[in-house]
């Protein structure tokens, strides 16, 4: 039984490393053509293209480093974990994420860092914790969309009214979610859990929480958009305006907001490039690049090592008499049998 077990395992941990590549290499594939890596190793080659290369690599570790700072703190009052495992969930995360549509699977990597029974509320707060970040975006792109609304004309001032009406919507769901974190946390701990008696729960966001928990998510969405800044620029040196400053908060909002399919992504990134920096001078290879490498740097790599991290992660060892909240016959059972 063990070690049927065993290759259990590893064909899931394989399984997972050859899917992940299967969508990088799908979703790559078409925008690192012959001329674009030429432009690429021209660039990166010049004489600010390895200072700006390196700034946007250092600053993939940032990233990251302040989310799993975020996530260590959202939830410290349900489990404390030190930073390191929290830069494990994150990187783990990351790396199964690749596997839906919109990262949907990232919180079963996530999760597995906890105990069995805390992973329902760990779960909740991972969705809590994405709306905080998403909210920023939301707040920055908002501001944006009033400077560049008349740009949009007629034909596509339905992007503009879409995804604000979205946008709202995802903040007025924060702060009911805030208001309402220990019902749902509860509530979720009961519908999932496999024991009868679940205990109450009592989860509070302080002034302190919520005002760090907010402040990481600018500072890090500060990060991301100074990386997207430095590559178009190392693309794109030349009439560097207030304009793409505002286009580049837009083009984030709208691409969060909007569902993406796998197969249109990259055409549904070009299109909602061309509105969002219509008349800023940019060439769409340019955006395409600086997007694509964006992308890369930030998901890609990252997901390397949290498939290491995936591989080399121990079986759980849960206390003794401590029942698991995820039942091994449930999806989330299964995946985390399947990691360990």
């Amino acid at each position: 039984m063990l070690a049927r077990k065993k290759i259990f395992s590893i064909l899931i941990k394989a399984l997972i490393g050859v899917a992940s590549l299967s969508v990088i290499y799908f979703r790559l594939k078409d925008d690192f053509t012959h001329d674009k890596l030429q432009l690429i190793y021209n660039a990166a080659f010049s004489g600010k293209g390895i200072l700006f290369f390196a700034l946007c690599l250092l600053l993939m570790p940032v990233n990251w480093g302040i989310e799993a700072y975020k996530w260590k703190l959202i939830t410290t009052p349900v489990e404390k974990i030190n930073y390191a495992t929290a830069n494990k969930s994150i990187y783990s995360g990351i790396c199964l994420g690749n596997l839906a549509p919109g990262r949907a699977t990232e919180f079963l990597a996530k999760i597995i860092f906890f105990s069995p029974a805390n992973r329902p509320k760990v779960t909740v707060l991972h969705f809590i914790n994405g709306m905080f970040q998403f909210s920023i975006t939301i707040v920055v792109g908002l501001i944006a969309l009033l400077f560049k609304l008349n740009s949009f004309g007629e034909e596509f001032e339905w992007i503009a009214y879409i995804t604000a009406s979205i946008g709202v919507l995802v903040i007025v769901l924060l702060i009911l979610c805030i208001y309402k974190i220990d019902f749902i946390l509860h509530l979720v701990q009961k519908k999932i859990s496999k024991e009868k008696n679940t205990q109450e729960f009592n989860y509070t966001f302080s002034a302190k929480t919520l005002f760090q928990l907010s402040g990481f998510s600018l500072l890090r969405y500060a990060v991301f958009f100074s990386q997207l800044v430095l590559l178009i620029y190392l693309f794109h040196p030349q009439h560097f305006d207030t304009n793409i400053f505002i286009g580049i908060a837009l083009y984030f909002l709208i691409t969060s907001v909007m569902p993406m399919i796998s197969v249109l992504e990259a055409a549904i990134r070009a299109a909602i490039a061309l509105v969002v920096f219509k008349n800023s001078g940019i060439e769409n290879s340019v955006l395409a690049l600086a997007t694509v490498l964006l992308w890369f740097i930030n998901i890609v790599i990252p997901s390397a090592v949290g498939y290491y991290f995936l591989v080399k992660m121990p079986p759980p060892t849960p206390p003794k008499g401590e029942s698991s909240a995820v039942g091994k016959s449930s999806p989330l059972g299964r995946v985390w049998e399947g990691l360990t």
